[in-house]
C-alpha cells in the first residue's frame, strides 16, 4: 500500500462538534419574490439549505466509507474517498456513494467502471473505513484493506496502526517498544471479521457487495424482484436503491425526464414512494434503517398491507361499509367463506371472477341498448343504435377503449335522463300536491315513519338507479322534509318501474315499506304506468351517463353476486357459515384488484390522466391519487400474488417502478407467493435477480439452514459465506423431553450466560414461542432466573419491542420475519410441527436463519420426523 496516500488532507481535520459549516443563505438571495404568486422558489430554496445541512452534519459525524486507489486509462493514479452523503463542493476526489463513481467501493481489486464522462477507472487498492470521533481524535475501527499484492486486512484501529507506520528510530525504552511492538501486531487482522450483532435491527452495511450494488444503480422504471436466501442483503440493496432514487442530483437525464412528465414532476418525487412490510415489528426496523440513509419513513411511507387494504378499501374506494352508509361489505379476519382452492391458486379465482364480472357489466350494456333501440321515441332509437354499434366491439377491444368510445355519447344520454327526469318530476310532484292539499302533514308523517323504519341489506335494482342519481333537494339543506320528500319521489319511480316493468317489487326493500305505508297516496296505475315506461327507459340510458364510475362502483356489488352463484357450485367458497355483506381479508384483495387494475388500464391512456378531472373521468381521481413513483415491497413471498398485484397497480404508470425481494423458502403464509409463474403474472416483464452471498450466518448455522431447506423439499438455491471471512461458529444445541416450564427455563438461563461468558458482553438474544399466550409466562419465569447476573428479558407482546437492545426478547415466533439476532433460541419445536403443519418446516427455516452465531432448540418430546436426519448436526450445549 502506498503510504503517502494514507490520508485525505482534506478530511483530516473535520471537526466533530460545533455549527455547521454551511454559509447563512436565505431569501435574501433573490432580488424582488412574490410570494402571494410565486411561492415554490423560497420554498425550493429552504428545501435546498435544509438538505446541505443534513449532508454536513452526516459528514461531521462519518467523513468517508472508502477510500480507493485507481488508475485511469491513460496510467494516472489517482485516490478517491466514497462518503454516505453528498459532499460539499470544493473537494475534487471526495464523492457519495451514490453517485457513478461511488461503485469504485464495491467492486474488487482489478475491475474497472466507465464513469458518465468515458473515463475507465481500474481499481488499485481498496480501504473500507468506519470512522468514529473520540477524545484522541478520529480514528477508523474495523477498517479493511485490500490492494493487488496484499490482503484483504482488518485493522481494529487506523488510528494505531499509522502510529506504527510514522515511528522513525527506536525509543529508548526497550520495555515500550516491545509492547509497542505486540499492541501493533494485535490490531493487524488477516481476513475479514464477523461483528457480533449486539442490537436487533437490519445491521449497517455502509458498502454493497459488487452484485448487490449493480443491482440498486438500475433504472429507475426497472420492475425488480431479488431474491436470495436469509442474511445476503436484500432489503439493505432495497433501502439503498430507494435513497439513490430519490436524491435525483444522481439520476441520469432518462430517469430524470420520466420524473418530470408525472403529475407533479419533480416537486413531489422524494415523497412519491411507498414501501409494504408483513409485519409491524419489520416496519419500525426498516424505519431505523431508512434514517441511517436520510430518508424520512413515516408511518404514511411504510405501511402493512393489512393497514393499507383496510383504509383503501374504507375511504378511497369505498368498498367497506362506513357509519356514512357507504360501502358494500363488513370485512372479517377470520371468516369461513374460502375453500382451499382459492387459496392454493389465487391467480385462476382472481381471472375467473375478473372475466365473469367484465362479461356481465358489457351483458348488461347489450340489454340496455337493445331497450333503447326498441323505445317509442326515435331520438331515443338512434341513441340506442349508436351505443349498440360501441358495445357490439366489446370482445374485439379493450375495456378501455370501449370507454373512451361512450364517452362521446355522454352528452346525448344525459340530454334524454334529463328530461325525463324533468317530466316525471313534475308529474309526481303534481300528484303529492294533491295529496298534500287533503293531508299538509303527509311529508312529516312520512318522515316519522322513515325514523322506523329499519336499514335493510336488500336494496334493488330499482333502488340502486335511484342511489345513482341526485334530486333536485340534494344541495339544499336536509330537513326532515326535504328527507321525506326524496323518499316519496324514489319510492313512486320504483312503483312506476315495477308495474311498466310488469314486475313485484322487492318485500324487503325500503321502497316497498314506503310505497305500502303510502297506499293510495301516490298516482293512479294508469299514471304509473305511464310514467314507468319512460323511467325504463331512462335507467338504461343512464347506464351511459357515467359509465367509468357504474363499472368501478358495480365491482363489489358484481362480486357479491359472483360468490352467490359459486357457493350454490361449491368450487371457490363454503357454501355456509357467512352473511352475504361479510367478506374475507383475501376476497377483498379479489375484488380492489379488480378496482385498480381497471383504473390503471384507463389512466395508462395519455388523454385519459390530462382531463382526469372531467366529470366522465373524474371517479379515477381517487385511484390516481394513490400513484406513488417508486413501489417498494419487503418479504414479497409472504404476499399473495393478488396483493403483489395490488401494489403493482400503485405503481405511476409512466415510471411503473416496482421493486420487491424476498425468498420461497421463507414464505409464512399459506397464500404467499410460491414461484417465479407468480411473479411473471404480477408484471410480466419483471426482471428477478439473485443474491447468493450470506453474511449473516456462520458456517455451522449456514449448514444447517442448507440441510433443513434439503430435508423438508424447499427451493433449492445456492448459497455461499463470504471471502476472507472467519466464519467459524458453533454448532446448534437440543434439549429433548422437556415438556416441563421449568427445565427449559433453566436450560435457556444456562445457555444465555454461556454466551455471555464467551462473547464477553451480552448480545443481541431472541427466544421464539408458538403463540402469543406463551410470550409472557416464558418472559417472566426467565427473568426470575436470569436476575442473578442482572440479565432482564423482555416480553414482546403482538411482535412489539419496547426494552433495550440490551435486553433478551420472547416473540411469538409469527413475527420474527425480517429481523436478525447473535443468538436465537426456539422452544417446543415439535409441538409446532403439529400446530403449523403446512407451514412448519418454512417456520423452522426462518426461525434457524434468524440466528448469526448461537441456536438453541427444545423439543417438549423428541425432533419432529422431518428434522430426524439433522441430529447430527446439533450437540447437548455449547461448553
Amino acid at each position: 500500500m502506498k503510504r503517502n496516500h494514507a490520508r485525505n488532507p482534506n478530511l483530516q481535520n473535520a471537526p466533530h462538534q460545533g455549527g455547521s459549516s454551511t454559509p447563512n443563505s436565505s431569501v435574501d438571495v433573490f432580488v424582488s419574490i412574490n410570494t402571494w404568486n410565486e411561492p415554490s422558489p423560497v420554498e425550493k430554496l429552504e428545501e435546498m439549505l435544509s438538505e446541505k445541512q443534513r449532508n454536513h452534519h452526516v459528514l461531521k459525524s462519518e467523513p468517508a466509507i472508502a477510500r480507493i486507489l485507481t488508475q485511469d486509462n491513460s496510467g494516472q493514479q489517482r485516490i478517491q474517498y466514497i462518503c454516505r452523503a453528498t459532499p460539499p463542493s470544493g473537494i475534487y476526489n471526495l464523492a457519495s456513494y451514490r453517485a457513478p463513481v461511488g461503485r469504485l467501493a464495491s467492486l474488487p481489486i482489478g475491475s474497472q467502471v466507465t464513469l458518465p464522462n468515458k473515463k475507465i477507472l481500474t481499481v488499485l487498492e481498496r480501504a473500507m473505513l468506519r470512522p468514529v470521533y473520540d477524545l484522541a481524535g478520529w480514528d477508523s475501527r474495523d477498517s479493511v484493506l485490500t490492494g493487488e499484492n496484499f490482503g484483504p486486512f482488518t485493522i481494529e484501529s487506523f488510528r494505531v496502526f499509522l502510529k506504527g507506520l510514522e515511528k522513525d528510530g527506536a525509543p529508548e525504552d526497550i520495555l515500550a517498544q516491545l509492547i509497542g511492538e505486540d499492541s501493533v501486531k494485535a490490531n493487524i487482522f488477516e481476513g475479514l471479521r464477523r461483528n457480533v450483532i449486539t442490537k436487533m435491527g437490519l445491521r449497517d452495511q455502509p458498502v454493497l457487495d459488487q452484485y448487490q450494488d449493480e443491482i440498486f444503480r438500475l433504472p429507475l422504471n426497472t420492475r425488480l424482484m431479488i431474491l436470495g436466501p436469509p442474511g445476503t442483503g436484500k432489503t439493505t440493496t432495497l433501502i439503498r436503491r430507494l435513497g439513490q432514487k430519490l436524491d435525483t442530483v444522481y439520476l441520469d437525464e432518462t430517469e430524470r425526464k420520466l420524473i418530470e412528465a408525472t403529475v407533479n414532476g419533480v416537486a413531489t418525487h422524494r415523497d412519491s414512494w411507498i414501501m409494504f412490510t408483513p409485519t409491524k415489528l419489520l416496519k419500525q426496523y426498516l424505519k431505523e434503517a431508512f434514517a441511517r440513509e436520510r430518508v424520512p419513513a413515516s408511518d404514511l411511507r411504510i405501511v402493512t398491507w393489512h393497514d393499507f387494504r383496510r383504509e383503501l378499501a374504507r375511504t378511497k374506494l369505498r368498498i367497506l361499509k362506513t357509519a356514512t352508509g357507504s360501502g358494500t361489505f363488513v370485512l372479517k379476519e377470520s371468516l369461513p367463506s374460502l375453500r382451499p382452492a382459492a387459496q392454493e391458486n389465487p391467480i385462476q379465482w382472481y381471472s375467473d371472477f375478473n372475466a365473469w364480472q367484465q362479461s356481465t357489466f358489457i351483458q348488461n350494456l347489450h340489454g340496455a341498448t337493445e331497450t333503447l333501440v326498441a323505445g317509442n321515441q326515435n331520438s331515443v332509437s338512434r341513441l340506442g343504435k349508436r351505443l349498440e354499434a360501441i358495445i357490439a366491439r366489446a370482445d374485439k377491444s379493450s375495456l378501455a377503449s370501449i370507454f373512451r368510445a361512450l364517452v362521446a355519447e355522454v352528452p346525448n344520454a344525459q340530454a334524454f335522463v334529463a328530461s325525463v327526469k324533468e317530466v316525471s318530476d313534475m308529474q309526481i310532484k303534481e300528484g303529492l300536491n294533491h295529496h298534500l292539499g287533503q293531508n299538509r302533514a303527509l311529508l312529516d308523517d312520512l318522515a316519522r315513519f322513515m325514523d322506523e323504519l329499519l336499514q335493510t341489506e336488500a336494496i334493488d335494482s330499482d333502488e340502486q338507479d335511484d342511489l345513482d342519481t341526485e334530486d333536485e333537494t340534494s344541495g339544499a339543506l336536509q330537513t326532515d322534509r326535504t328527507v321525506a320528500l326524496n323518499a316519496y319521489m324514489q319510492a313512486v319511480r320504483a312503483k312506476a318501474r315495477a308495474i311498466a316493468s310488469k314486475r313485484s317489487m322487492s318485500k324487503d326493500s325500503r321502497n316497498n315499506k314506503i310505497v305500502e305505508w303510502l297506499g293510495d297516496r301516490t298516482l293512479s296505475e294508469a299514471a304509473l304506468a305511464g310514467i314507468g315506461a319512460d323511467l325504463v327507459l331512462q335507467n338504461n340510458a343512464r347506464q351511459f351517463v357515467n359509465p367509468v364510475k357504474r363499472y368501478l362502483d358495480g365491482i363489489p356489488t358484481r362480486y357479491r353476486a359472483y360468490r352467490r352463484m359459486h357457493q350454490e357450485r361449491g368450487d371457490w367458497y363454503a357454501k355456509d357459515g357467512y352473511d352475504s355483506k361479510e367478506v374475507h381479508p383475501l376476497e377483498l384483495d379479489v375484488v380492489l384488484l379488480s378496482v385498480l387494475r381497471a383504473a390503471s388500464d384507463l389512466l395508462s391512456v395519455p388523454d385519459v390522466l390530462r382531463n382526469i378531472d372531467a366529470p366522465v373521468w373524474s371517479s379515477l381521481s381517487p385511484i390516481a391519487d394513490l400513484y406513488r413513483n417508486q413501489i417498494l415491497v419487503d418479504e414479497a413471498t409472504d404476499f399473495s400474488p393478488i396483493q403483489l398485484a395490488c401494489m403493482a397497480s400503485l405503481a405511476e404508470p409512466r415510471i411503473r417502478s416496482f421493486f420487491a425481494c424476498g425468498d420461497f423458502n421463507q414464505r409464512l403464509t399459506t397464500w404467499g407467493t410460491r414461484s417465479e409463474h407468480d411473479l411473471k403474472w404480477v408484471y410480466a416483464d419483471v426482471e428477478i435477480k439473485r443474491v447468493t452471498v450470506s453474511y449473516r450466518q456462520s458456517r455451522q448455522l449456514n449448514d444447517l439452514a442448507r440441510a433443513i431447506v434439503q430435508a423438508v423439499g424447499g427451493a433449492d438455491q445456492t448459497v455461499t459465506l463470504p471471502e476472507h471471512v472467519d466464519s467459524e461458529g458453533f454448532a446448534p444445541v437440543l434439549l429433548e423431553s422437556a415438556a416441563d416450564h421449568h427445565v427449559i427455563v433453566d436450560w435457556l438461563a444456562n445457555r444465555i450466560r454461556e454466551i455471555e461468558s464467551f462473547v464477553k458482553q451480552l448480545p443481541s438474544t431472541a427466544v421464539f414461542v408458538n403463540s402469543e399466550t406463551a410470550v409472557k409466562p416464558i418472559s417472566d419465569a426467565l427473568n426470575v432466573a436470569l436476575s442473578e447476573h442482572n440479565i432482564r428479558v423482555q416480553a414482546c407482546s403482538d411482535g412489539q419491542f419496547i426494552g433495550q437492545d440490551m435486553d433478551v426478547c420472547v416473540f411469538d415466533i409469527q413475527h420474527i420475519k425480517g429481523l436478525e439476532f447473535e443468538a436465537v433460541f426456539f422452544v417446543g419445536i415439535d409441538s409446532l410441527a403439529r400446530m403449523q403443519p403446512e407451514l412448519f418446516d418454512k417456520y423452522l427455516y426462518v426461525g434457524t436463519t434468524r440466528a448469526a452465531t448461537y441456536l438453541g432448540v427444545t423439543c417438549e418430546q423428541t425432533l419432529p420426523a422431518a428434522m430426524e436426519a439433522l441430529r447430527p448436526q446439533f450437540r447437548k450445549d455449547w461448553k
